[in-house]
Order: structure tokens, then C-alpha cells, then sequence
């Protein structure tokens, strides 16, 4: 059984993640940070988190396929 708590870091991510495909990049943002406020310590959610703050500030380009490709280490 899941706890609340986790309930809600899932439904947040899972939220992001849409929208995060959509390239809704700042509505994605939002659930990334709620899903965090619930667990500061959510792995996955910290990783789109920060690949949204990326987007924003360097969009992908209009035919992206929602593959995040690292520029550097």
C-alpha cells in the first residue's frame, strides 16, 4: 500500500512528466516543485525539475521527440 505522502509525489510527477512531453515546460516546473515539497529527496522529480529549468532558459526545437541529450558532465 502507498502512503499519502507518496500518493501525492506520483500524481505530481506523473502530472509533470504530460506536460513535460507537451513541452509545457513551466507547468511542468510547478508539478516537479510540488512533487519535491512532498519529498525533498525524489530522485526523478529533482531530474525533470532541473531539465525544465534547462528548457526554459534553451528551448528544444519544434520537432523535439522528448529525449533530453547531456551536453556535458
Amino acid at each position: 500500500m502507498i502512503d499519502e505522502r507518496k500518493r501525492a509525489v506520483l500524481e505530481s510527477f506523473a502530472e509533470g512528466r504530460k506536460l513535460y512531453k507537451l513541452m509545457e515546460f513551466k507547468k511542468a516546473l510547478q508539478c516537479f516543485a510540488d512533487a519535491l515539497r512532498v519529498d525533498s529527496e525524489d530522485g526523478p522529480s529533482k531530474v525533470y525539475y532541473l531539465r525544465c529549468k534547462h528548457y526554459l532558459e534553451n528551448p528544444p526545437p519544434e520537432d523535439w521527440d522528448g529525449v533530453f541529450v547531456m551536453t556535458s558532465k
